[in-house]
């Protein structure tokens, strides 16, 4: 049976996915800060195919500790590390906090960081193993009243083109997800957000929310196909269109941005 452990399990693209991987014969670890919503979202999954992990991605301890957990239960299995936790920062940079910044860069790169360097061994030794990273939309072009949370997706999407270069003689396979806008607790919870709601600004600009189920299908898809970097949902393939062949429109739009 084949394995995969998945950060941000508890809820959001993290619960859809496990819930997609499960229903396909796969072993899922679900690991989060959480302990109440891993055990929502292990309810709804085949309790034999399934192991809960309360971790905090910034911690390299905790990483070795729920790696060596899960690896013992998969027979030695890592055939995919779902790097998917991360924290939405929001609003002007200016007068962001610095704990804000520590703590986005923290687990939305530290974490990220760690995750790829601790299973390292257990993908090498687990043939035709893939590292799949959640990036974001914003990861394509520097997104205005995001800068924050944008700096730590370019960091993702950097990482997992180098790593997709150096690990392919160890017959790992390093994927991101880039999805644009999603109504998960991640962006209802945004820090630093203006009191007008993300979902009233998304809508205000005609722009859709994926939902998590096309995310997770996505997922599957990047696990499974040849291209490094998953665009999901219309946001993020209209962004990589116009960063591409419009840069200067898009530039031009970036500074209209209400913050």
């Amino acid at each position: 049976m084949k394995a995969i452990l998945i950060t941000g399990g508890g809820s959001g693209i993290g619960r859809a996915a496990a819930q997609l991987f499960a229903e396909r014969g796969w072993r899922v670890g679900l690991a989060d800060r959480d302990s109440a919503a891993l055990k929502e979202t292990a309810a709804m999954l085949p309790a034999e195919q399934t192991t809960c992990h309360v971790m905090d991605v910034r911690s390299p301890e905790d990483w070795e500790e729920v790696l060596t957990e899960f690896t013992e239960v998969s027979g030695g299995r890592l055939d995919v590390l779902f790097n998917n936790a991360g924290v939405a920062v929001g609003g002007p940079f200016g007068a962001a906090a610095l704990e804000d910044i520590d703590r986005a860069v923290d687990v939305n790169l530290k974490g990220v960081l760690y995750g790829a360097r601790m299973a390292y061994p257990f993908l090498a030794a687990t043939p035709g193993s893939c590292l799949l990273n959640t990036a974001s939309a914003a990861g394509i072009y520097g997104t205005a009243g995001a800068a924050i949370y944008s700096a730590t997706k370019f960091a993702v999407r950097g990482l997992t083109e180098a790593l997709d270069g150096e690990w392919a003689g160890d017959d790992i396979r390093v994927r991101s997800l880039m999805p644009g806008f999603i109504d998960t607790p991640l962006l209802r919870e945004m820090v630093g957000a203006s009191n007008r709601s993300v979902r009233e600004t998304v809508v205000e600009a005609g722009l859709e929310f994926t939902p998590v189920e096309a995310v997770a299908e996505a997922a599957w898809d990047a696990v499974h196909g040849g291209r490094v970097h998953t665009l999901v949902g219309k946001t993020a393939r209209r962004l990589s269109f116009a960063a591409r062949w419009l840069p200067g429109s898009l530039r031009k739009r970036m500074r209209k941005t209400r913050r």
